[in-house]
């Protein structure tokens, strides 16, 4: 082999793993994004068992914490970006209830794709 053809060989193979790369970033950031509404249903659920228990769910002041501390949940508190979700009883988006929400990748209200805040049902 020549200098040229091992030079296009290992362009094709550069190419070709930028290309995997860029594909498996997209899926990491799709199965955070899928894991919080995940997190997010199963915390709902232990609120309502929280609720059934206690006649009510926990203040904010007490937030996700107290639904952990009382044993009705083993639900993950922190969202796949390691920030706490947060938890607002009686919620904005539903005031006869709860808000769980996740600031997404940036920890920060607002945002798009990877940063875009994923609030409960």
């Amino acid at each position: 082999m020549t200098l040229i053809e091992i030079m296009v060989v290992i362009t094709i193979l550069g190419l070709i793993a930028a290309a995997v790369a860029v594909n498996v970033v997209g899926q990491l950031t799709d199965a955070k994004i899928k894991q919080a509404r995940t997190d997010l249903h199963t915390l709902e659920n232990c609120l309502d068992l929280f609720k059934v228990d206690q006649g009510r769910y926990p203040s904010t002041e007490e937030g996700l914490q107290a639904v952990v501390t009382a044993g009705k949940c083993k639900a993950q508190i922190k969202d796949p970006w390691k920030h706490d979700y947060v938890y607002l009883y009686p919620g904005q988006a539903h005031p006869d209830s709860f808000d769980i929400k996740s600031y997404g990748g940036d920890g920060q209200p607002g945002g798009d794709g990877e940063n875009t805040d994923i609030v409960n049902q």
